[in-house]
């Protein structure tokens, strides 16, 4: 029986090169000469923290930030950015959560969607994915377009489409 994998994972290999961008960027740029910026990644908790000197520099990082991370094929959707903050010393920062792997709210809802397509297909939530099993490919191919066409807010891979 035909089947696939859906997943959100975050490249992180891909995001260190961007945040390694996002620092040259800022070493380059007339206007942040002197500007403390730190962009620490925390792999375990899934978060980014951005930090600079006040607030309207935090957005021209989160811009340079953003720019860099599309150059390198990550999806906006990846990231939920959280609110401006003022830290210690004058200084503003950001948290910005990761969205890696599919949250169980998420996933029952675009088990509901599938299910509501009236495709034959049937969908399992497996930890922090899903698994569509179909009797035909064209079903499990039918359930991409529809997954692409949604605006579920994370990003989706298909990964190990066996037939």
């Amino acid at each position: 029986m035909p089947s696939f994998d859906i997943v959100s994972r975050v490249n992180y290999a891909e995001l260190d090169n961007a945040i390694n961008n996002t620092h040259k960027a800022i070493a380059a740029r007339f206007d942040f000469r002197g500007v403390t910026v730190e962009i620490t990644l925390d792999r375990k908790e899934k978060k980014l923290k951005f930090v600079a000197d006040d607030e309207s520099k935090l957005k021209g990082v989160r811009e340079m930030f953003e720019s860099a991370v599309v150059k390198r094929g990550i999806t906006l959707k990846t990231f939920s950015w959280g609110q401006y903050e003022h830290a210690l010393a004058g200084k503003a920062k950001s948290e910005v959560k990761l969205n890696d792997g599919i949250e169980q709210e998420k996933a029952k809802s675009i088990v509901r969607l599938i299910k509501e397509s009236g495709l034959k297909v049937q969908a399992s939530i497996q930890g922090d994915e899903l698994r569509v099993n179909g009797k035909k490919i064209d079903d499990l191919q039918a359930v991409i377009r529809l997954l692409n066409s949604a605006d579920l807010g994370i990003p989706l891979q298909y990964l190990n489409m066996k037939s």
